[in-house]
């Protein structure tokens, strides 16, 4: 199952994430890092993140660029926190698919998902500032809107956290008899 959850900055998302892959059960737990530490601040956010996630059971991967090349144990739980830092590391980083940083990130996207169990993946909502922007910074919004519509496609289930309160823009459904239903 592929879970999407957005939100705005200070949201409540990672926690929400966190609790999502929790709520799956007993698995091997693979938290997938994507902010490349290039500053004092990243430094500060990735041990922020690193706290929150401690005596939860996840194993940490580092994965700036080249998501389709993680191997991950047959029937984990993912958690890859977040799109927005991957997007910006395939677009900028030498190592990054530039211009086709949107059919990278969606082979990855699936590669993920054929090995595991259940993925949770973060995302920024970054589209309902008022600012308008030039150049690379518009690119980047279209390539990042781009693959959150992609991946809200292929997601069961699509949550935006607002004020840390999950709200669900899709849902899977389960029936009476325990089966799925969309």
């Amino acid at each position: 199952m592929l879970t999407l959850v957005t939100g705005g900055s200070g949201s409540g998302k990672s926690a929400f994430a966190e609790d999502r892959i929790l709520s799956f059960g007993e698995a091997k737990r693979i938290y997938i890092a994507t902010m490349y530490p290039f500053d004092e601040e990243s430094h500060k956010r990735i041990a922020r993140h690193r706290a929150m996630r401690a005596g939860k059971g996840f194993e940490t991967k580092e994965c700036y660029t080249g998501l389709a090349n993680i191997m991950l144990p047959e029937d984990c739980t993912v958690l890859l926190e977040c799109m927005s830092n991957l997007t910006a590391n395939e677009m900028f980083q030498q190592d990054g698919a530039h211009e086709n940083t949107v059919e990278a990130i969606i082979r990855g996207v699936r590669h993920l998902c054929a090995q595991a169990r259940h993925t949770v993946i973060v995302t920024n909502e970054i589209f309902s500032e008022a600012a308008s922007y030039e150049g690379d910074t518009v690119l980047y919004q279209n390539y990042l809107g781009e693959i959150n519509c992609r991946i809200a496609e292929m997601a069961e289930e699509v949550v935006e956290v607002v004020y840390g309160i999950p709200v669900y823009h899709k849902k899977k459904m389960t029936d009476h008899k325990g089966g799925a239903e969309k």
